[in-house]
Protein backbone atom coordinates (compact mmCIF):
# COMPACT_ATOMS: atom_id res chain seq x y z
CA UNK A 1 0.00 0.00 0.00
CA UNK A 2 1.30 3.51 -1.19
CA UNK A 3 2.01 5.59 2.23
CA UNK A 4 1.87 8.39 -0.35
CA UNK A 5 -0.97 10.30 -1.07
CA UNK A 6 -1.95 10.93 -4.50
CA UNK A 7 -4.44 12.40 -7.02
CA UNK A 8 -6.40 11.88 -9.73
CA UNK A 9 -7.59 14.23 -12.33
CA UNK A 10 -10.12 14.60 -15.15
CA UNK A 11 -7.90 15.69 -18.67
CA UNK A 12 -10.01 18.14 -20.14
CA UNK A 13 -11.30 17.76 -23.88
CA UNK A 14 -8.72 19.69 -25.58
CA UNK A 15 -6.10 18.18 -22.95
CA UNK A 16 -7.14 14.80 -24.14
CA UNK A 17 -6.94 15.68 -27.74
CA UNK A 18 -3.51 16.94 -27.35
CA UNK A 19 -2.59 13.39 -25.36
CA UNK A 20 -3.98 11.78 -28.57
CA UNK A 21 -1.74 13.75 -31.40
CA UNK A 22 1.49 13.69 -29.18
CA UNK A 23 0.93 9.71 -29.00
CA UNK A 24 0.43 9.75 -33.02
CA UNK A 25 3.58 12.26 -33.60
CA UNK A 26 5.39 9.19 -31.26
CA UNK A 27 4.78 6.68 -33.70
CA UNK A 28 1.75 4.77 -32.22
CA UNK A 29 -1.20 4.19 -34.97
CA UNK A 30 -3.79 6.28 -35.82
CA UNK A 31 -6.18 3.14 -35.44
CA UNK A 32 -5.29 2.19 -31.88
CA UNK A 33 -4.98 6.22 -30.39
CA UNK A 34 -8.54 6.46 -32.33
CA UNK A 35 -9.47 3.42 -30.06
CA UNK A 36 -8.10 4.13 -26.55
CA UNK A 37 -9.67 7.99 -27.23
CA UNK A 38 -13.24 6.23 -28.01
CA UNK A 39 -13.56 8.22 -31.85
CA UNK A 40 -12.96 7.25 -35.20
CA UNK A 41 -10.03 7.38 -37.47
CA UNK A 42 -11.16 10.42 -38.80
CA UNK A 43 -11.52 12.39 -35.88
CA UNK A 44 -7.76 11.50 -34.57
CA UNK A 45 -6.71 13.12 -38.59
CA UNK A 46 -8.86 16.15 -37.95
CA UNK A 47 -7.13 16.85 -35.06
CA UNK A 48 -3.78 16.35 -36.41
CA UNK A 49 -4.44 18.20 -39.50
CA UNK A 50 -5.49 21.57 -37.08
CA UNK A 51 -2.67 20.79 -34.46
CA UNK A 52 -0.03 21.31 -37.52
CA UNK A 53 -2.38 24.35 -38.57
CA UNK A 54 -2.71 26.25 -35.37
CA UNK A 55 -0.95 24.22 -32.67
CA UNK A 56 -2.83 23.42 -29.39
CA UNK A 57 -4.86 26.41 -29.48
CA UNK A 58 -6.35 24.62 -33.11
CA UNK A 59 -7.89 21.35 -30.79
CA UNK A 60 -10.48 23.28 -28.50
CA UNK A 61 -14.14 22.85 -29.25
CA UNK A 62 -15.20 25.17 -32.36
CA UNK A 63 -18.54 27.34 -32.13
CA UNK A 64 -20.81 25.94 -34.36
CA UNK A 65 -22.77 29.02 -34.80
CA UNK A 66 -24.06 29.96 -38.51
CA UNK A 67 -21.68 32.35 -39.88
CA UNK A 68 -23.78 33.29 -42.76
CA UNK A 69 -27.48 32.54 -43.35
CA UNK A 70 -28.96 31.90 -46.79
CA UNK A 71 -32.07 33.49 -46.26
CA UNK A 72 -30.62 36.93 -44.53
CA UNK A 73 -30.32 39.94 -46.27
CA UNK A 74 -27.27 41.66 -46.94
CA UNK A 75 -26.22 44.25 -44.05
CA UNK A 76 -26.30 47.41 -46.64
CA UNK A 77 -30.18 46.41 -46.92
CA UNK A 78 -31.12 45.56 -43.39
CA UNK A 79 -30.02 49.29 -42.77
CA UNK A 80 -32.06 50.74 -45.49
CA UNK A 81 -35.02 49.11 -43.88
CA UNK A 82 -34.37 50.33 -40.31
CA UNK A 83 -33.48 53.81 -41.69
CA UNK A 84 -37.29 53.77 -43.50
CA UNK A 85 -38.78 52.76 -40.56
CA UNK A 86 -37.49 54.96 -38.08
CA UNK A 87 -38.14 58.00 -40.62
CA UNK A 88 -41.82 56.45 -40.71
CA UNK A 89 -42.94 54.85 -37.97
CA UNK A 90 -46.45 54.40 -39.59
CA UNK A 91 -44.91 52.42 -41.88
CA UNK A 92 -45.43 48.38 -41.83
CA UNK A 93 -43.37 45.53 -43.65
CA UNK A 94 -45.92 45.84 -46.59
CA UNK A 95 -45.54 49.60 -47.61
CA UNK A 96 -41.72 48.82 -46.14
CA UNK A 97 -41.40 46.68 -49.40
CA UNK A 98 -43.29 48.73 -51.69
CA UNK A 99 -40.79 51.50 -50.90
CA UNK A 100 -37.36 49.65 -50.82
CA UNK A 101 -38.30 48.57 -54.33
CA UNK A 102 -39.61 52.16 -55.27
CA UNK A 103 -35.90 53.36 -53.98
CA UNK A 104 -34.07 50.69 -56.39
CA UNK A 105 -32.53 48.96 -53.04
CA UNK A 106 -33.87 45.61 -54.63
CA UNK A 107 -36.65 43.16 -53.77
CA UNK A 108 -37.20 41.99 -50.03
CA UNK A 109 -39.96 39.87 -49.10
CA UNK A 110 -42.77 41.41 -46.65
CA UNK A 111 -41.32 38.45 -44.41
CA UNK A 112 -37.66 39.37 -44.31
CA UNK A 113 -38.80 43.00 -43.76
CA UNK A 114 -40.96 41.41 -40.76
CA UNK A 115 -37.97 39.64 -39.39
CA UNK A 116 -35.71 42.55 -39.71
CA UNK A 117 -38.01 45.01 -37.78
CA UNK A 118 -38.19 42.98 -34.89
CA UNK A 119 -34.01 41.43 -34.94
CA UNK A 120 -33.68 45.36 -34.38
CA UNK A 121 -36.96 45.96 -31.74
CA UNK A 122 -38.22 48.27 -34.03
CA UNK A 123 -41.58 46.99 -33.97
CA UNK A 124 -43.20 44.52 -31.47
CA UNK A 125 -43.24 40.30 -32.67
CA UNK A 126 -46.61 39.30 -33.34
CA UNK A 127 -47.77 36.08 -31.34
CA UNK A 128 -47.94 32.86 -33.41
CA UNK A 129 -51.63 31.54 -34.78
CA UNK A 130 -53.08 29.33 -32.03
CA UNK A 131 -52.34 25.49 -33.22
CA UNK A 132 -55.62 23.76 -33.61
CA UNK A 133 -54.67 21.57 -31.02
CA UNK A 134 -54.96 24.28 -28.76
CA UNK A 135 -58.55 24.99 -29.10
CA UNK A 136 -61.36 24.10 -27.18
CA UNK A 137 -64.51 23.04 -29.05
CA UNK A 138 -67.42 23.72 -27.21
CA UNK A 139 -70.26 21.20 -27.96
CA UNK A 140 -73.82 19.37 -26.76
CA UNK A 141 -73.06 16.42 -24.44
CA UNK A 142 -75.59 14.47 -26.42
CA UNK A 143 -77.18 14.66 -30.12
CA UNK A 144 -80.42 16.90 -30.65
CA UNK A 145 -79.99 19.45 -27.88
CA UNK A 146 -78.87 21.95 -30.28
CA UNK A 147 -78.92 22.62 -33.71
CA UNK A 148 -76.64 25.51 -35.45
CA UNK A 149 -78.23 26.97 -38.71
CA UNK A 150 -76.89 29.26 -41.01
CA UNK A 151 -78.31 30.97 -44.13
CA UNK A 152 -75.73 31.30 -46.85
CA UNK A 153 -75.62 33.71 -49.86
CA UNK A 154 -77.69 34.44 -52.45
CA UNK A 155 -78.01 31.60 -54.99
CA UNK A 156 -80.10 32.18 -58.18
CA UNK A 157 -82.52 29.38 -60.34
CA UNK A 158 -82.28 28.86 -63.51
CA UNK A 159 -85.95 31.40 -64.27
CA UNK A 160 -83.92 33.91 -62.16
CA UNK A 161 -85.49 33.66 -58.72
CA UNK A 162 -83.37 34.23 -55.48
CA UNK A 163 -83.27 31.96 -53.71
CA UNK A 164 -81.28 31.14 -49.55
CA UNK A 165 -79.86 27.85 -48.81
CA UNK A 166 -80.72 27.05 -45.11
CA UNK A 167 -78.05 24.37 -43.34
CA UNK A 168 -78.79 23.28 -39.86
CA UNK A 169 -75.86 20.85 -38.19
CA UNK A 170 -76.45 18.86 -34.78
CA UNK A 171 -74.03 20.31 -32.56
CA UNK A 172 -73.04 17.26 -30.80
CA UNK A 173 -72.45 14.85 -33.88
CA UNK A 174 -71.69 17.15 -36.67
CA UNK A 175 -74.37 15.78 -38.73
CA UNK A 176 -76.24 18.20 -41.26
CA UNK A 177 -80.12 17.64 -40.42
CA UNK A 178 -81.22 20.33 -42.93
CA UNK A 179 -80.30 21.59 -46.02
CA UNK A 180 -82.71 23.28 -47.71
CA UNK A 181 -83.55 25.79 -50.62
CA UNK A 182 -85.58 28.68 -49.41
CA UNK A 183 -87.56 30.72 -52.21
CA UNK A 184 -89.00 33.70 -50.41
CA UNK A 185 -87.06 36.30 -49.32
CA UNK A 186 -85.21 36.95 -46.35
CA UNK A 187 -84.24 40.01 -44.39
CA UNK A 188 -81.93 40.99 -42.10
CA UNK A 189 -84.55 40.73 -39.35
CA UNK A 190 -85.67 37.35 -40.04
CA UNK A 191 -85.83 35.14 -36.94
CA UNK A 192 -84.20 31.27 -37.54
CA UNK A 193 -87.82 30.37 -35.87
CA UNK A 194 -89.98 31.97 -38.48
CA UNK A 195 -88.22 29.98 -41.10
CA UNK A 196 -87.60 26.55 -39.49
CA UNK A 197 -90.98 25.27 -39.35
CA UNK A 198 -92.01 25.12 -42.92
CA UNK A 199 -88.48 22.89 -43.35
CA UNK A 200 -89.26 20.16 -40.35
CA UNK A 201 -91.93 17.66 -40.55
CA UNK A 202 -95.12 18.63 -38.85
CA UNK A 203 -94.38 15.90 -35.72
CA UNK A 204 -91.50 17.67 -35.15
CA UNK A 205 -92.07 21.13 -34.36
CA UNK A 206 -92.51 22.40 -31.35
CA UNK A 207 -95.58 24.43 -29.97
CA UNK A 208 -94.09 27.35 -29.78
CA UNK A 209 -93.07 27.55 -32.89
Amino acid sequence: MLDTPFMLWELSVTEQRYRAVLEVLAGVPVTEVARRSGVSRQSVHAWLRRYRDQGPAGLADRSHKVRAHPWQIPAELESAVCELRRAHRKWGPKRLVFEMGRRGHGTVTRSTVYRVLVRNQLIEPRSRRRRRQDYTRWERPVPMQLWQLDVTASAFLAGGREVKIVTGIDDHSRYCVIARAVQERLSNNTEPCQILPPLLPPESVHPAL
